[in-house]
């Protein structure tokens, strides 16, 4: 039987629809990083303790930096079997949408999330939440959005003796990942106590880390330093850095899925710089991933110029100019934003 619901659940309702197994499925934005993976199998090893029928499914693939996930065996892909995810969108009873709050982040089966009668339930972290969900539960100071699974599941269902080695595992990577290792500044007293909750309860944070940042293919390391040293332009009347990258050059270096993460932090790490640009050109489109230091509005940049968003110091956009145009684009607006880069 499909669940539908007129208005936003409360949370008493959504407590009640959870008391009994349901069909349940998971989902998050494409291209999914640590945080949307270890938020979406930290909630997935949760419900499967309580008999639910859980299925994850992510638009796209994602970095093998993450396949060691406890409950990865079970993620379905989308574009690798359409038909079944399309099935079980259609048989859920709730949707769970994580680390994302606009169905266009799930791509095709954003319409199908739309289309379902599911209970929608959004957990999420970012800026300017689109109303598709039934229950929403959001925090842009949230360092992540499995920072909020956590206080979804200890605080808001009252079970944080249900968090186990598995989802304590799956919650810590999401929350190391997306505070780039606890160095942001939305890393709060809060989270700390949050992450010594999840090590006691089984979660090896060495090993983590390990897994995570330690665990690069050589070809991945050597595309890293032909960015550095060939790709790397520091504009310094903007104190900003920009890193480009054509398609040749991903070919070249065979690079795959998560060899691109975390390459614009490099050019951010350089002394003065606030603002850093990775800009990468895909098959069908330019990337953008932009990241700040301090006050300065990455996201604003994406969300004016490259139909994008995120947050304040990590943002990302897309165009479907050029990557000659794209960059000319971008260096134009650095004047706008003159003031606040050199402050």
């Amino acid at each position: 039987m499909q669940l539908f619901l007129d208005l936003m659940l409360e949370l008493a309702s959504l407590i009640e629809l959870l008391a009994q197994p349901r069909r349940i499925v998971i989902t998050t934005h494409h291209k999914p990083d640590g945080d949307a993976m270890g938020s979406s199998l930290g909630l997935y090893n949760y419900l499967i303790q309580q008999d639910h029928h859980v299925k994850v499914i992510t638009p796209t693939d994602y970095p093998d930096f993450l396949a060691w996930l406890p409950g990865n065996g079970e993620v379905i892909i989308y574009t690798d079997n359409i038909d079944a995810a399309t099935v079980l969108v259609a048989n859920a009873e709730l949707v769970f949408c994580l680390d994302f709050n606009a169905l266009s982040r799930i791509n095709e089966l954003g319409e199908l999330v739309r289309q379902s009668g599911a209970v929608k339930i959004m957990i999420d972290h970012h800026l300017d939440p689109e109303d598709f969900d039934d229950y929403r539960y959001w925090n842009i100071n949230a360092c992540a959005t499995a920072q909020l699974v956590y206080t979804f599941i200890a605080d808001k269902l009252g079970n944080n003796a249900m968090i186990n080695k598995d989802i304590a595992t799956c919650l810590y990577t999401g929350i190391m990942t997306d505070s780039a290792s606890f160095r942001l500044p939305n890393t709060t007293a809060d989270v700390h106590r949050i992450v010594a909750d999840l090590i006691d309860a089984g979660a090896v944070n060495w090993r983590i880390h390990e897994l995570v940042y330690n665990n690069a293919s050589e070809c991945k390391l050597r595309f890293l330093g032909h960015c550095l040293s060939e790709k790397l332009e520091v504009l310094y009347e903007f104190n900003t850095a920009i890193i480009t990258v054509t398609k040749e050059e991903l070919e070249k270096y065979d690079v795959i899925t998560g060899d691109t993460e975390g390459i614009v932090n490099y050019a951010l790490s350089i002394a003065g710089i606030r603002l850093a640009a990775f800009i990468v050109e895909r098959t069908d489109k330019v990337k953008l991933s932009l990241r700040s230091r301090g006050e300065f509005p990455a996201n604003d940049i994406c969300k004016k110029y490259f139909n994008g968003g995120g947050h304040r110091n990590a943002a990302g956009g897309t165009s479907t100019g050029t990557l000659e145009e794209v960059i000319k684009q971008f260096k134009l607006i650095l004047p706008e934003y003159k003031k606040l880069l050199i402050q």
